[in-house]
């Protein structure tokens, strides 16, 4: 099945080929990511959908931009009520922490523990040191200009998302 996103010409021949390309290597690094996540769950004795909520929640820590449960809720695409129940399980086994950190004391923060952050580091720092030495072999110019590229990809597809969904809203 061919992705099309472009309705004009392209910016220089053979464009579509390469977004094609481009989409479906993309499309089998998140199959690999997919099932890392599910290899990690299966590792910490977790369901896969509790494991991604996990690991969302600790990338957004390490982004230095925390989740409340309503976020975490739309990132990994469960109702609020189902959002609720996942992060009772997490707390009680000690995977996460609820917090009030924010001025309105109502907002709830949701950070890893860390025992979760001890085992996630201990089960992605080998993988961490592969990444590494595949970017190592190639110069910083590329990688940033592939990081930029991502960024603008992303970028699109959450415009394009957004006008579909006001779209389906409106008809």
């Amino acid at each position: 099945m061919a992705l099309v996103l472009a309705e004009e010409e392209p910016a220089h021949d053979g464009v579509a080929e390469q977004r094609e390309r481009l989409i479906e290597g993309l499309r089998a690094y998140g199959g690999h990511f997919t099932e890392l996540s599910r290899l990690f769950a299966d590792w910490l004795g977790l369901h896969s959908t509790d494991a991604v909520a996990l690991l969302e929640v600790a990338a957004a820590e390490e982004r230095g931009t925390p989740l409340s449960p309503a976020r975490l809720s739309e990132r990994i695409l469960l109702s609020p009520s189902a959002t609720t129940a996942l992060l009772n399980r997490l707390e009680q086994a000690g995977h996460i922490i609820r917090s009030r950190e924010h001025t309105d004391r109502r907002v709830i923060t949701l950070r890893s523990s860390a025992y979760v952050q001890e085992r996630a580091d201990e089960f992605f720092r080998p993988l961490g040191v592969r990444l590494d030495a595949v970017m190592a072999g190639h110069p910083p110019e590329l990688l940033a200009a592939f990081e930029t590229l991502l960024a603008e990809l992303g970028t699109s597809m959450d415009v394009y998302i957004t006008e579909r969904s006001e779209g389906r809203r409106e008809g």
